[in-house]
């Protein structure tokens, strides 16, 4: 298994939820709004400092 390298756990960021590369933006954000219908391409439209890498990591830890 690739081993995830853009997921921190940080207990002084979120509250300890995983988050993307250090930012407070957490895995359940991007499950979240992936499960409300947005597709990759709309989400880094609208948070452009992700990357799309961040995206299929974040769900294959959500996995």
């Amino acid at each position: 298994m690739k081993q995830l390298t853009r997921i921190t756990l940080n207990p002084e960021l979120m509250g300890g939820k995983p988050c993307i590369r250090g930012l407070r933006f957490t895995v359940g954000t991007i499950v979240g709004v992936m499960a409300s219908g947005h597709s990759p391409s709309g989400i880094l439209q609208a948070y452009p400092y992700l990357e799309e890498a961040d995206i299929f990591e974040a769900l294959a830890y959500a996995a």
